[in-house]
């Protein structure tokens, strides 16, 4: 029983998601009404119905009170929470209680992450994100809920089953030999031969980066390129694995059951490499791998590396953890009356088409500069398949992004200013002279400079000289009260040049005329695929049991598990989690394993609600279970700072993560304040022991933990 729903202040429905038990139950409500041979009501028009008192409550509450509810349970036991961003109002819903109102709240923010990451600086104006969510075209609104439908499906698998996404870092495949030797292919081969080609149609390839289910093997960024954001990188994978799920439900599949599958193109188990080729190289390179893992496990070099985002990395739990793409969500067919298939509802049933690889999806991604951070900047993103499960991705730089950074500078000066005249600053903003004469000069030059190209600027131009004969006019009110909703229609203005640029030729999930060549993008893939094909088997394999708890249980007697995160990098590591109905894990097979595994993920939820009150250490007793939690601080050659107050957030700040909203991005800032000139990095790490052992000794793994998975973070990838 869960439902999601994005509506605007009139109600009006701009997406919504519900899973199978809420629509039915829908349904249900709606539909017994009906006398015999009526038609049932499209189930958008059931969903509007349901929320429209909800929606409409919210409005009059914000209207006359200047406040309104987040959150609140009904007698059936649903529980609603709520959440206005500007004039859209996100409602998430749960009827079964498998989550909470944290974890409502998180899938709100996650779904308004990906709509940004989808539609960019579009997002900041109402009017024009309204139009893009809910387009006049039916098929293209069918096919756009759908892929958005699908995105918070993988989202919210991921979640539920990977380690990575449960905190909300990345994690790098462990083999620090094969990572080295393809982030050196990725740029003295593939992307250098790529941004010299004549087939690149202006694009030039900013990172590129090789996944195996969701963990990295390879991440490279060429010298032009900004950083790469944890919280953009988690969310192109979820991208990624909505585009290509790992279908484990197959990985799994008992040998007698494989020839009763339908779907030709999964993977089962990985075959051995053939022992002919190159006096036998070819088996040894696999064989001499899984030496290599082994040894590197045992020498506990399994941490990642504290690397810029040039090098960053993502995990995946387990393949055996991931769902067959082919047979979750709804049926692509199902058996209906012929009257309601045609019905708006038909939406519900109906799948995305299938993409195309050599479509890039338009993303709008964080740019680090110097001159100052550019969020939502314009991107192409190209996701080629190797083999099932593993991906090379590309992301380019379009020609004409640098019109983005011009439209954000003009949007953050026009807020500035709205903000300062609403506070009744009147007198600040007009005192500020200079750079409002600056701003004047450049926005010329920015809409002459537009007249050049085919983008349509007339109604920017109109309302700049309206703004210009009130603003610098002496006969004019000035810089006053009255310039505040001219400022507003400025900014919904620039989102349109926006839009016109970098959305509206570029459908969502589909291409844009601009981009590499088909048969470069073959190139490319079949450079990679020649370079990993020795090792394609040991990845997929490697990829499962990344690392182990094997190795540690010598050193640290009674430790049952352990989640180590860089939270500076935003890369965590912690030993596989395999649980699935057919695959045995080092905890067993059964009850025990998914008793443990929920632990695990109970512990992490526990430490946000202290982390959220200003805790950083926590250690509580659970039956046969004791677990700690410590969040700590580090300079630049491992020396643990002193202990600081953490900042207490209220009860309705966004939730604690990366994906999100990066709160520990603002936390490094505000620890920052107190040792200027000093890197400071921030490290979690959370250990889950049997309760017989003393208190004493669980405190010591933990330090001597810290430290061991610290040092080999030092060595270097490249």
């Amino acid at each position: 029983m869960k439902c999601l729903l994005i509506a605007s202040e009139s109600a009006e429905v701009l997406f919504y998601w519900t899973d199978p038990e809420f629509e039915l139950n829908i349904q249900e409500q709606y539909g017994a009404s009906q006398e015999e041979g009526e038609k049932p009501p499209a189930f958008e028009d059931s969903i509007n119905t349901l929320f429209a008192p909800i929606i409409i409550s919210c409005s009059t509450m914000v209207d006359r009170l200047g406040d309104s509810y987040t959150s609140f349970s009904t007698e059936n036991n649903h529980t609603y929470v709520l959440h206005q961003f500007e004039e859209c109002l996100y409602i998430a819903v749960n009827g079964d209680r498998e989550e909470g109102e944290e974890d409502l709240k998180r899938k709100i923010y996650v779904m308004k992450k990906m709509i940004e990451v989808l539609f960019g600086m579009v997002t900041l104006s109402s009017t024009l994100i309204r139009k893009e969510l809910r387009p006049q075209d039916t098929e293209q609104r069918t096919n756009l809920w759908k892929y958005l439908q699908n995105l918070l499906e993988t989202y919210s698998r991921l979640q539920e089953q990977d380690q990575s996404f449960l905190v909300e870092a990345v994690e790098r495949l462990i083999h620090p030999t094969l990572c080295e030797q393809c982030i050196e292919f990725l740029e003295r081969r593939l992307v250098q031969q790529i941004n010299s080609s004549v087939e690149r149609a202006g694009e030039e390839v900013l990172h590129a980066f090789i996944l195996v289910h969701t963990k990295l093997l390879a991440f490279y960024s060429s010298r032009n390129a900004s950083t790469l954001t944890s919280s953009d990188l988690l969310a192109l994978i979820i991208m990624v694995q909505n585009m290509y799920p790992s279908n484990i439900d197959l990985e799994d599949t008992a040998p007698e059951d494989v020839e009763n599958t339908s779907a030709p193109d999964i993977f089962y188990t990985p075959e051995p490499s053939p022992t002919n080729r190159d006096s036998g190289t070819d088996r040894d390179s696999v064989n001499s791998g899984r030496h290599e893992e082994s040894r590197h496990e045992s020498r506990h070099e399994e941490s990642w590396h504290e690397e810029s985002c040039h090098e960053e990395s993502c995990h995946e739990e387990s393949c055996h953890e991931e769902s067959c793409h082919v047979g979750s969500g709804t049926p692509v067919f199902q058996f209906l009356d012929p009257d309601i298939q045609m019905a708006e509802d038909s939406l519900q049933t109906l799948e995305a088409p299938p993409p195309d690889p050599s479509n890039p999806s338009r993303v709008f991604l964080e740019v680090m500069l110097k001159e100052g951070c550019y969020p939502m900047m314009p991107h192409s993103m190209y996701c080629l398949p190797l083999w099932p499960g593993i991906t090379l991705v590309l992301l380019t730089k379009i020609p004409n992004s640098n019109l983005a950074m011009s439209v954000y500078v003009f949007l953050e000066a026009f807020a500035k200013l709205e903000k300062r005249l609403s506070e009744g600053l009147e007198g600040s903003a007009a005192r500020g002279q200079t750079s409002i004469q600056d701003l004047r000069n450049k926005l010329d030059k920015f809409i002459r400079a537009l007249g050049t190209s085919d983008i349509q600027t007339s109604q920017l131009q109109s309302v700049w000289t309206e703004f210009k004969s009130r603003a610098f006019t002496r006969g004019g009110p000035g810089f006053s009260k009255d310039l505040v909703p001219w400022c507003r229609t400025m900014k919904s203005q620039l989102c349109g040049v926006y839009r016109q640029c970098f959305i509206t030729e570029n459908t969502v999930g589909g291409g844009n005329p601009q981009r590499l060549s088909p048969s470069l993008q073959d190139r490319a893939l079949t450079m990679v695929q020649e370079k990993l094909m020795d090792w394609k088997d040991f990845l997929l394999v490697k990829s499962k049991r990344n690392i182990t708890m094997v190795s540690y249980l010598e050193e640290f007697p009674g430790l049952i598990h352990f989640i180590y995160v860089d939270r500076t990098a935003g890369q965590m590591i912690a030993p596989s989690l395999n649980i699935t109905d057919r695959a045995t894990s080092e905890l067993g097979k059964g009850p025990l394993a998914h008793f443990i595994k929920g632990k695990v993920w109970g512990l992490v939820n526990t430490s946000r609600i202290y982390l959220q009150k200003g805790y950083s250490t926590v250690t509580l007793r659970d039956g046969d279970y004791f677990f700690c939690y410590f969040l700590w601080f580090e300079n630049e050659t491992g020396y643990k700072l002193e202990v600081k107050d953490l900042p207490i957030l209220p009860n309705d700040s966004a939730p604690i993560g990366m994906l999100a909203w990066d709160y520990y991005r603002k936390l490094l800032r505000y620890y920052s304040k107190s040792h200027q000139g000093e890197v400071v990095k921030c490290y979690e790490l959370l250990t889950v022991h049997l309760g017989v052992i003393p208190t004493e000794y669980i405190l010591q793994h933990c330090s001597q933990l810290a430290r061991k998975l610290w040092e080999p973070s030092r060595i270097p990838l490249l």
